[in-house]
């Protein structure tokens, strides 16, 4: 076997962001997401279906190239993806072309900002081997020592490195000790938590690293929604002039992470997740923003009050009554009771949408009742807070279900409504292509399913069972659900991205999202259906590539190209393993639930 001279690339980093004409559009479907567990390499990678796609470099909310692959006579493979170890972040790669195999595995070294790739190919005919790199915008040195004469086989290690000198000292310490020294990084991880019987053990393991790769070494508790750019979002530079919104740190995915991850047994991510929201995304008004980089600065500025309650419920998942973090959590609380019309919402949780939501209201509820119980433990008066959430919880009703919809049975909870008056015929635009406005009554949504999972109704409220069987009638399908009537945010028909900026009205469909199998699967429990719970677990997990990735949205049994890997749907299957442990879903606070008798 010939062997494959070293290939380095050496990227000397300015402005991250590529010009209009220079982007590449890669998919959002990560095949795979890796880093070291070390603080020293602030390195993250993805693979693509071809290769290397966007790697992060120095933080997770900036990514530093676009895509890096292996070309065989000036022509790229398709690759399959798996883990090549099933308890660390490592990933093999093996690639097909016309009458070549190649096979590469990637981790990243430890001790610096190096990706590192280790390739073995076989051709049947001599074959020319180069790589392609794919720099976002900046200035930049490839150094490609790949032999020039054609090949049969061959056996080498390329890298990625990021500062002067960091790639060729990668390499010359030799892919075989970063990968041992990688690998046991994860492995130590691993060893210290426990895991669920519910759970299949390799797509488990999987999730919870994911999850903990989604956090900034440089920003500790800053976790990110996916290390992805779906449709337009990765090449419309009007609409995410900086690559976003995915690689952001957003309030209430950073809530739904750390609840899963209290739940595996790292206590320390969420804590650092909550003193992130308190310290860095909280304004002095007292509301988080939309999202954040993971510096904490604010990017999309829209009010969401269930993501001003998040860091209320974390703090009394973490029993954090200190001082510093009570008067943080107070200026939070605050803002919820003076918010104009509260709880009416300028968005709720599908963020385009504003009025009064049930799940919004819940969250809202729950929130305030947990503060209030840190309150009062801790000596202090907390009435006025315990008021406000009885007094909406009694009418969240009124403002959200109506009894003149066009489904039955009646009545049954909407997504949402605009004025408060769930009866009324008013219509609104739901946005994301639609292309006529419709009546908010015909507008449904799982979401209201937050009500009986943090404790604010009784999971046999008829209400409640009302609104699961229109759901079921209206949203329901290949066993998943969508988010709501009609939505637009995904492909069109024809499988082209979805968009905003369309010369001419394009209309979009949304697809199904595993994660609200998991929240159904929680519903189940307190249902006291374990044998359905049961079973939206095992189709959180079908969702799965080859990598073991879970998506944000599937059709016809795989995911789209949407976000890939989402951490809210790999945090909903770890949460919902423990649930079913458990019998009881252990994201729902019990000084909720025991107030209002659910």
């Amino acid at each position: 076997m010939k062997a494959l001279a070293l290939v380095v690339l050496l990227l000397l980093m300015s402005a991250p962001v590529a010009r209009a004409a220079e982007v590449v559009p890669l998919p959002a479907d990560k095949q795979a997401f890796g880093t070291a567990r070390s603080a020293a390499s602030p390195v993250w990678f993805t693979l693509g279906h071809q290769g290397l796609s966007e790697i992060f470099f120095p933080d997770l909310s900036t990514p530093a190239t676009r895509e890096t692959r292996l070309l065989v006579n000036g022509k790229p493979g398709r690759a399959y993806t798996e883990p090549a170890d099933d308890r660390s972040l490592t990933f093999r790669q093996r690639l097909r072309g016309d009458g070549w195999q190649a096979e590469i595995t990637y981790v990243t070294d430890p001790q610096r900002a190096a990706v590192l790739a280790d390739v073995e190919f076989r051709s049947q005919r001599p074959a020319r081997l180069s790589i392609e790199h794919v720099p976002m915008k900046g200035s930049s040195e490839v150094r490609t020592t790949l032999p020039t004469e054609p090949v049969r086989r061959a056996h080498g290690t390329f890298a990625v490195g990021f500062g002067e000198g960091v790639a060729q000292t990668a390499l010359d310490r030799g892919f075989r000790g970063a990968a041992r020294e990688y690998a046991q990084g994860w492995h130590t991880y691993l060893n210290g938590l426990a895991r669920p019987k519910s759970a299949d053990r390799r797509l488990y393991d999987m999730s919870v690293m994911v999850l903990a790769a989604t956090e900034d070494k440089t920003h500790p508790g800053a976790s990110i929604a996916s290390p992805s750019f779906p449709w337009a979002f990765g090449f419309d530079r009007e609409l995410a002039p900086e690559l976003g919104p995915y690689a952001l740190v957003w309030p209430r995915d950073l809530y739904h992470v750390s609840t899963a991850m209290i739940a595996a047994g790292d206590r320390g991510f969420a804590e650092r997740s909550l003193d992130f929201m308190l310290q860095k995304q909280q304004q002095p008004d007292g509301h988080l923003p939309q999202n954040t980089r993971v510096d904490g600065t604010p990017v999309w500025l829209k009010v969401q009050l269930d993501q001003v309650a998040a860091p209320l419920l974390l703090a009394w998942h973490l029993d954090r009554q200190d001082q510093s973090t009570l008067d943080a959590l107070r200026r939070s609380a605050d803002y919820l009771l003076a918010y104009p019309n509260s709880p009416f919402s300028e968005q709720e949780r599908w963020e385009n949408q504003n009025g009064y939501s049930p799940a919004t209201i819940a969250s809202a509820v729950a929130g305030l009742v947990c503060f209030a119980d840190l309150l009062q433990r801790n000596g202090e008066n907390a009435d006025k807070y315990l008021q406000a959430a009885d007094d909406w919880q009694r009418k969240v009703e009124g403002w959200t279900a109506t009894k003149t919809g066009p489904y039955s049975p009646k009545p049954y909870y909407l997504r949402l409504t605009k004025d408060g008056q769930p009866d009324a015929a008013t219509k609104y635009n739901l946005g994301d292509n639609n292309p006529t406005d419709i009546d908010q009554r015909a507008v449904v949504d799982p979401s209201f399913l937050e009500l009986v999972r943090l404790g604010v109704k009784r999971a046999g409220d008829p209400v409640i069972r009302n609104t699961v069987r229109v759901v079921d009638q209206q949203l329901k399908e290949q066993g998943y659900w969508h988010r709501f009537t009609q939505d637009g945010y995904g492909e069109t028909a024809d499988g082209r991205p979805w968009g905003i900026n369309w010369p001419t009205p394009t209309r979009t469909y949304g697809r199904l999202w595993p994660l609200l199998s998991g929240e159904r699967g929680e519903y189940e429990l307190l249902a006291g259906d374990r044998a359905s719970a049961a079973k939206r677990l095992k189709e959180i997990a079908a969702a799965a590539n080859s990598g073991l990735m879970l998506p944000e949205q599937v059709w016809n049994g795989r995911g789209t190209g949407s976000a890939t890997p989402l951490a809210w749907t790999h945090a909903q299957y770890v949460r919902l393993a423990w649930s079913l442990d458990a019998g009881r879903p252990v994201e729902r606070p019990d000084v909720v639930a025991n107030r209002y008798g659910s």
